[in-house]
């Protein structure tokens, strides 16, 4: 078992931590800023926060002896040897959150439901306290936000622009084309329908535009 000391977190070399998920602030002494790096009971915390995919708070990590004594710690406890970890229950399921500790190698088990938090350690095997109850509902998984309403989407109304735009523009072409080769009394109206049909264009452009962005805000959102 690989350990080494440190008078305060601050002098751990960032290229001596390998956890990516915590920070020797966290598992340094709470009342002293000592830190002893246990690195096979951090390899399990690594482990049990990659298993369950979700943050650690980590309410107490390694003590000193003068802290440990000063908060009523077990005379032997095994915070002091950096290999105990209490972690706060606010965001766990505490009967899928032991079972992923004893799959990674954790031994040790102590339940305070009244304070929120399980302590684990590397053993020997044991527990101690009142189990947590068990919660009616687990931790509800996380939904995406639902979509528009297909009438009221962005992108519906930027592509339904472009289409009545474009229909426009090609229908003025067709009586510009009629007028031109029919209606030869009413010839001075053929330069505004020229105008019209710029405008349709303007219009079928303008709703591509907004089609475009709506399609990349909804990838930005993950929306679609």
């Amino acid at each position: 078992m690989t350990t080494t000391f440190y008078d305060h977190w601050r002098e751990v070399p960032e290229s001596a931590w390998r956890w990516p998920n915590f920070s020797p602030a966290e598992i340094a002494c709470r009342g002293t800023g000592k830190l002893l790096v246990n690195e096979l009971a951090l390899d399990k915390l690594q482990a049990l926060r990659d298993r369950l995919g979700k943050p650690l708070i980590v309410r107490s990590a390694y003590r000193s002896p003068e802290h440990n004594r000063s908060v009523g710690g077990a005379t032997r406890s095994k915070h002091m040897d950096g290999a105990a970890f209490d972690i706060a229950m606010s965001n766990h399921d505490p009967l899928a959150f032991e079972a992923a500790a004893r799959e990674v190698g954790f031994l040790g088990f102590g339940f305070y439901p009244r304070s929120g938090f399980m302590h684990i350690d590397l053993g020997p095997a044991r527990q101690w306290g009142e189990r947590f109850p068990v919660r009616e509902t687990a931790f509800a998984a996380e939904t995406p936000p639902a979509r528009e309403v297909l009438a009221q989407s962005r992108t519906m109304k930027g592509s339904g622009a472009a289409g009545a735009a474009t229909l426009g523009a090609a229908g003025v072409e067709v009586a510009e084309a009629v007028l031109t080769d029919t209606q030869t009394a009413i010839l001075p109206l053929v330069p505004y329908l020229d105008t019209l049909r710029w405008v349709f264009i303007a219009v079928a452009l303008g709703g591509i535009a907004v089609t475009i962005y709506a399609r990349f805000d909804d990838w930005k959102r993950g929306r679609r």
